[in-house]
This record gives structure tokens, C-alpha cells and sequence, in this order.
């Protein structure tokens, strides 16, 4: 029998990282010490009181299924999370849970483009915001973010960008892979272009709790009505709160958007796993001081990695206000030491040094990588040492 796939996967980019992933897998299982820079997930586990808030209702019964969009207890926490975080005020309606954010996205994307709809995404961007674009139809335009400028595109940039297909702009702040954050300013000028020619607004706010050196997470929803109507906000808990297992995400915004992603969410997933909203309730309900606990280990590494990181010759790097990568320009260290690109870089520096990281090609600029800093302080030293004394070798041989 000939197999011919669906048009709309045969267009998917395979991903950058599944060699490097796949090699790192491969040299680990030889017994190789092989130190893995590349998780997008924080090392903690889940705190405790979300542990047992998931097994408690579990032995209660709660087992079976919930409306698609979410719990109703769910939505209110995350209600009042908006209410207290960012002053925004959102009816349950205008609220849908799901199976992470990447999955609330994907829903997004699906209900809001049509064949040939643009998506305007900023560079260096997350590796699935093109491909889920694609997916539904849509056309990503790219919009480079100037290493010069922080990685943040201008209004300019933007208001040249747009076109009679432009459907939406994709703000991720903090950003991954950059860790840099838009502020109020900044967002606001991006909002009077996408207010002055209705685009729609999708505010991914993933790393929202994890921000550095006093600086303040602002949401572009919050900065006025007029942009609060014009924005989709995403969000969850699997980086705030240690909880990327637990797969819950949310959006919230205009109710017809929302009412759509629900109806197309009960014909896919039927509704986010129950134990798992129960966990999320617990997770903005109870202590948050665990989450604080977890941002505060994070800055500390970044503090201590970040000097020993632009230390190393032929690496440049902005340093991250918040998320828990660095993201490095090292063309001039694959230069200095003889490598057609970064890409050939990265793949001796697993090899040769032992040490995985992700190329910047899978995050639309070639000349970067990026390291998470989601690993013990130990470690994170140790593979420092190891892409210094890499580098080093290379210059002097």
C-alpha cells in the first residue's frame, strides 16, 4: 500500500534539535558524561501542596470527565491570578483550559486562520510558533529581532510587516529562547499599530513569574481596554510553578475566539486531564512561595553563568531578564575555531566536549545557541568549564 501523508505535515520544518537530542541520547546510553544544556522545563519537582491537592482529588472520585474548557473552579483562579497580577477582569466565558499552553495555542491558531492568513513572528521566536501557523493554514512572516536592539522588533519593523493577509502578531515576553522582556513603552507602541490596524494580539506569557535584577513582567492586555479587547493572553503553570508534566494551559480574551477554541477542544481532547486541573487549582490557590523559592535559584545562576558564559572567547551574549535560557552569539568562536557555522559547532562541542546545547537555527537565527540555566548550579559550572576549554584548545591547535 503507498502511504501518501497529508499535505499540511509534509510542509512541518523537522526540528533542529532531534540530532543533537537524539546524539546526546545516543552517547549517554555508551556511558558517556554527557551534560544536557538543552531542557525547557525547570529542575525542581512540583511542590508539595500541588502533590497532594492532585492526589486528594483523585481518592475523592475526581476522576471523571469536565466541561472542555476547564473547571469552573479552575477558571476562577485563573480569574483571580489576572485580577491580582495584572488588574485585568475576565468572566469565565472569555476563559478556556487546556492541554498546555502549546495545545491552547495550536486551538488558537486553528480557529483563527484561514488558508493564506499571516502571522507576524518576531526572530529569534519558539520553534513551534511557525510550525503550528502552518499547520492551520496560516503564513508566518518573520520579523527579525536586532541582537542590537535586545532581540525586540520596533513599531516600525512591525507596521512594515503588515499587510491585507495579516492576521496576528505573536509577542512572547519573556521570551524563550532570549529571556529578554518587552516593556510597558515598548508594548504599548506595538499596541496603537496592531489597535490602528485591527490585528489581533497573542501575548504568550508562559515565563511570566520568572523575571531577574528587579525588572517587572507587564502583560500589553493590561496597558489599556482598547488593547485588552485586541489581545489573546497565554498562559499555564508549567514553568511558574514546576508543573510541564502536568500539561495545563489557558487563554484569555474575546468570547467568540474562546467559544470557538471550545467547541473545536471537545471534538480533540474532550477536556484537560482532570487530576491536572485539580493540581493547577491548587497551584494558584495555595502558597506561592515555592514559586518565588524557584525564581530566586534561577537568578542566582544566571548571575554566576552569565560572566563565566561572555568570559569565553567569541561569545557575546545579552543578558536575560527573565525565562532560564542564555542565549549566546557564538560565530565568532565557531569562526575562530575552523567551523563552517554553529551548527557544525554545536555538534563537535557534544561530541568533543560533551556538552548539549540547542542551535539557533532552530529558533530562526543561525548564529546563536541556546543554554538553560534549568540545571543544577554544579553542572551548569562544569559545562561552562568544558565550552571555555573546547574553545581555548581549538584557538591555540
Amino acid at each position: 500500500m503507498a502511504i501518501k501523508l497529508a499535505n499540511r505535515v509534509m510542509a512541518l520544518t523537522p526540528s533542529t534539535t532531534l540530532a543533537i537530542t537524539a546524539k546526546a541520547k545516543e552517547l549517554k546510553e555508551k556511558g558517556e558524561d554527557v551534560i544536557g544544556l538543552g531542557a525547557g522545563e525547570p529542575d525542581f519537582n512540583t511542590p508539595q501542596h500541588i502533590l497532594d491537592a492532585a492526589a486528594k482529588s483523585m481518592n475523592e472520585g475526581h476522576t471523571k470527565y469536565t466541561p472542555s474548557a476547564g473547571l469552573p473552579a479552575l477558571k476562577k483562579a485563573i480569574i483571580n491570578k489576572f485580577e491580582a497580577d495584572q488588574g485585568l477582569s475576565y468572566k469565565p466565558n472569555e476563559v478556556i483550559v487546556g492541554n498546555g499552553a502549546k495545545h491552547v495555542l495550536y486551538t488558537l491558531f486553528q480557529v483563527i486562520l484561514n488558508d493564506g492568513d499571516e502571522v507576524i513572528i518576531p526572530t529569534p521566536y519558539w520553534v513551534s510558533y511557525p510550525e503550528q501557523v502552518k499547520l492551520a493554514g496560516g503564513v508566518p512572516v518573520y520579523v527579525e529581532g536586532l541582537e542590537q536592539n535586545n532581540f525586540k522588533i520596533t513599531p516600525q519593523q512591525l507596521k512594515e510587516a503588515i499587510t491585507d493577509k495579516t492576521k496576528a502578531v505573536i509577542i512572547n515576553s519573556p521570551s524563550n529562547p532570549t529571556g529578554v522582556l518587552y516593556t510597558d513603552q515598548e508594548l504599548l507602541e506595538l499596541g496603537k499599530i496592531c489597535l490602528a490596524e485591527d490585528i489581533l494580539i497573542v501575548s504568550d506569557e508562559i515565563y511570566e513569574k520568572l523575571v531577574y535584577s528587579g525588572a517587572k513582567h507587564v502583560s500589553i492586555a493590561e496597558l489599556s481596554p482598547e488593547l485588552k479587547e485586541q489581545t489573546i493572553v497565554i498562559n499555564g503553570v508549567s514553568k511558574s510553578h514546576s508543573m510541564t508534566g502536568w500539561r495545563i494551559g489557558y487563554a484569555a480574551g474575546n468570547k467568540q475566539i474562546v467559544e470557538a477554541m471550545t467547541n473545536l477542544a471537545s471534538h480533540s481532547t474532550s477536556n484537560p486531564t482532570t487530576t491536572a486541573q485539580y493540581a493547577a487549582i491548587a497551584a494558584y490557590n495555595g502558597s506561592q512561595e515555592p514559586v518565588e523559592e524557584m525564581r530566586q535559584a534561577f537568578e542566582k545562576r544566571l548571575e554566576i553563568i552569565y560572566n563565566k558564559l561572555v568570559a569565553i572567547p567569541g561569545f557575546t551574549c545579552v543578558k536575560p531578564q527573565g525565562a532560564f535560557y542564555l542565549y549566546p552569539n557564538v560565530k565568532g568562536a565557531a569562526e575562530m575555531t575552523g567551523f563552517r557555522n554553529v551548527d557544525d559547532f554545536v555538534e563537535a562541542l557534544l561530541v568533543e566536549a560533551k556538552v548539549a546545547v540547542i542551535p539557533g537555527s532552530g529558533f530562526g537565527t543561525p548564529d546563536n545557541i541556546r543554554l538553560s540555566y534549568a540545571t543544577s548550579l554544579e553542572q551548569l559550572e562544569k559545562a561552562v568549564e568544558r565550552i571555555d576549554q573546547f574553545v581555548t584548545a581549538k584557538v591555540k591547535s
